[in-house]
């Protein structure tokens, strides 16, 4: 059973910085995609960035340029940078087997949040302006 455990979320001012950590008990990622996704209040959980056992990445276009995806050993990190408040959402590591079904790097739907099948509990990021 796959566990999944951030860490790092808090409360902010606009233009400052967090960096979310989830531990995994996933070591190696082969066969893996992970991947944060945040869920505003009344709004849909959607993909924040993913990265592939290849350590390839994507990002949703609001946050690209702002937010960077990576994984050492059985740590995925989330450094969110120049935060604004819109990115106030409660965020969640995920992972998926891609032979699962899993969308991850270059698909089209890959912040599709129904295809990964392993969570963590979420943390609270609040960016005040």
């Amino acid at each position: 059973q796959v566990q999944l455990q951030e860490s790092g979320g808090g409360s902010v001012q606009a233009g400052e910085s967090l960096r979310l950590s989830c531990i995994t008990s996933i070591y190696a990622y082969k066969g893996y995609c992970m991947g944060w996704f945040r869920q505003a209040p009344g709004k849909e959980r959607e993909g924040v960035a993913v990265i592939d056992s290849d350590g390839d990445t994507t990002y949703a276009d609001s946050v690209k340029g702002r937010f960077t995806i990576s994984r050492d050993k059985n740590t995925l990190h989330l450094q969110m940078d120049s935060l604004k408040p819109e990115d106030t959402a409660v965020y969640y590591c995920a992972a998926g087997l891609t032979r699962n079904g899993a969308y991850c790097v270059g698909h089209p739907a890959w912040g599709v949040y129904q295809r990964y099948a392993y969570w963590g509990q979420g943390t609270q990021v609040t960016v005040s302006s």
